[in-house]
């Protein structure tokens, strides 16, 4: 009686194999395999193929992924290591993006949290290679350089939202320079002249608060605006700093009119002390963020008008340029691509109050 159970539970964990699809479909194995592999020439009559397919159907008979690796060298997938999965509001955009970009070229996407931890980062990859993944995406959920593992060489690899300056790694990213210069410019052509700027600290994420510095230099420069240095703050991304230093930006002798925030939380504590200091957001102060989180941005009173980082697009760029040189057979090209951050218009800018 012991026996029953233990071999109707092997039975059911038993996978259909291809000669058991040509056994119930009364035909060769080679046969099922020019079927199923959708192989042309070979003189297999209608009738015939659909009673392989109703076999492989009743049967639910799936080939073996791993023989199949093993005879096209190819896995047909790629990996998405991660430093903060978990932490960051955009993850989920990245991710999506790169399982579309992948899907759509008929690769699946293993994802693999890291935490950052360098140790779990190597191991991750090194068994990543041992799946023999065609790539692998190494993306962080904050703009900045990183160094990666020394065997994700091994395979083609783009970083994604990072950046390395050792060669051989292709990198997807946001153009930081182009969004700040965006979000200033259309402080510019509100009409506004003293633009107050609260950045992020270059210690959090230095190639995020350079390049937006500069594209808010740049778009001063191209309107004749004479850059201030008194009008420049450094915080630390969240609503606190961002009340802060508006605070301080909106109680100078000669305030500024508008304030560019290097991130919508900033931008949300921008807006408390513009309230606290009995000032209506946009006629007396204009505020733009940064990223388009859309939990703040859109539901900020006024509608918040941001700067909009491109994760979904990113995800989707990595994700393409990987499986792309896998079907193409061409040489893995390490080009950095940045990827435009527009600028999102909504009700919390406008024409600075007349005098």
């Amino acid at each position: 009686m012991m026996d029953g159970p233990r071999s109707s539970r092997e039975k059911r964990k038993r996978h259909a194999t291809m000669k058991d699809v040509a056994e119930l479909a009364g035909v060769s194995q080679t046969t099922v395999s020019f079927v199923i592999n959708h192989v042309e020439g070979p003189s297999i009559s209608e009738e015939t193929r659909h009673r392989v397919w109703e076999a492989v159907r009743r049967l639910r008979y799936r080939p073996n992924a791993a023989a199949k690796m093993l005879r096209t060298s190819s896995s047909r997938s790629i990996g998405f290591v991660t430093d903060v999965l978990a932490s960051s509001p955009f993850a989920g955009d990245m991710i999506r993006g790169a399982q579309d970009g992948a899907w759509d070229r008929g690769h699946l996407m293993i994802i693999v949290n890291t935490g950052g931890d360098p140790v779990i980062e190597r191991a991750a990859i090194e068994e990543l290679l041992e799946r023999r993944v065609n790539g692998v995406i190494y993306a962080s959920m904050a703009h900045h350089e990183v160094a990666p593992p020394e065997n994700l060489r091994e395979v083609p690899a783009v970083l994604l939202d990072c950046y390395s300056s050792e060669d051989g790694f292709a990198s997807v990213r946001p153009d930081e320079v182009g969004g700040g210069f965006s979000a200033t410019d259309a402080l510019v052509q509100a009409g506004h002249r003293r633009i107050g700027f609260i950045n992020i600290g270059p210690d959090q994420v230095k190639l995020a608060s350079e390049g937006r510095l500069e594209g808010y230099w740049r778009a001063l420069n191209q309107a004749d605006v004479a850059f201030d240095a008194n009008l420049v703050r450094n915080g630390n991304a969240n609503a606190d700093d961002g009340y802060r230093l508006a605070r301080e930006l909106l109680t100078l002798a000669d305030p500024p009119t508008a304030l560019f925030c290097g991130t919508d939380r900033m931008a949300m504590g921008a807006y408390d002390a513009a309230r606290d200091l009995g000032k209506c957001i946009p006629d007396d102060i204009s505020i733009v963020g940064f990223d388009d989180q859309r939990l703040l941005s859109m539901y900020l009173r006024p509608a918040l008008s941001t700067v909009a980082l491109p994760f979904y697009e990113m995800g989707r760029m990595a994700a393409a340029q990987l499986c792309s040189t896998h079907d193409s057979d061409e040489d893995f090209e390490p080009t950095d691509h940045l990827v435009e951050c527009s600028f999102v218009g909504r009700q919390s800018t406008a024409p600075p109050r007349q005098q």
